[in-house]
């Protein structure tokens, strides 16, 4: 399987996450009872080795569906498999799994590092998220983030480290939204900022979920219909003008498009 330079190495994880130095818990057992993460219909929790066939089917999804495919993991699902369970097993090793109605509908891999000879301090890595296509756009995204975040207060991690895979715009787009800013080759956030980030969100998706563009919509509509029959003035034709290149940006930014619908 292709790491996430492209180059092929003995060990490698599914979804380009790279043999990095982990960090065993002080209680690993801890770690594995960690309380899931719930959100309106969403449930996270750790993944179990009952979920290992479930996750390959989401790794293979994720392949299939992105134009860096080779990047993303290997064909083989028994491979695969092996991969995910070597991660499960790992010191620092996180593998989250999103439910909703009880079936895996979205993944997030991680790892717990430090501290290293190059750093005193702990770490989190997010390598890989990946949310269902049928299940899009529902918080799923958001979710196994909030998960992460609780990985990373439990582990003493003051920062996340994201880093996407080259060309993977969605992604990309994911982590700048949440707040993650350049760091090398790595995306870097404080673990307190994301978890702010994410609360804000949260906030903001129940007081009006999926009102965005229908509500431009309609204004841009009401807009056409006022005072029909007259020109309208300078200051209309600016309203109209700006109504517009809202809508078409809301659309934009719901295309069904690999780049920008991988995640959530």
């Amino acid at each position: 399987m292709s790491t996430l330079g492209g180059t092929s190495q003995a060990r490698s994880w599914p979804l380009s996450f790279r043999h990095l130095p982990g960090r065993t818990p002080s209680d690993p057992e801890a770690c594995r009872r960690r309380p899931v993460v719930v959100r309106p219909g969403i449930v996270v929790g750790q993944a179990q080795p009952e979920d290992i066939q479930a996750l390959v089917a989401l790794c293979l999804a994720a392949r299939r569906e992105s134009v860096v495919g080779p990047q993303v993991c290997s064909p083989d699902g028994r491979a695969l498999a092996q991969q995910l369970g070597a991660l499960m097993s790992a010191p620092g090793g996180t593998v989250l799994v999103a439910r909703e109605d009880g079936g895996p509908t979205g993944l997030l891999l991680a790892r717990v590092l430090g501290p290293t000879p190059f750093a005193d301090d702990v770490s989190l890595a997010v390598e890989a998220v990946y949310v269902d296509r049928a299940h899009r756009r529902r918080g799923v995204g958001h979710a196994l983030m909030a998960a992460a975040a609780q990985v990373a207060v439990e582990a003493g991690a003051d920062v996340v480290y994201a880093a996407p895979i080259p060309g993977a715009r969605g992604m990309q787009r994911f982590f700048v939204q949440l707040g993650f800013a350049p760091a090398a080759t790595h995306r870097v956030v404080t673990t307190t900022a994301l978890q702010r980030r994410l609360a804000i969100d949260a906030t903001a998706a129940s007081r009006a979920p999926g009102r965005g563009l229908d509500d431009l919509i309609a204004r841009r509509r009401h807009l056409r219909l006022a005072l029909p029959g007259e020109e309208p003035g300078e200051g209309r034709q600016s309203a109209r003008r700006s109504i517009s290149k809202q809508v078409r940006r809301a659309v934009q930014t719901r295309r069904d498009a690999e780049s920008s619908t991988t995640i959530s």
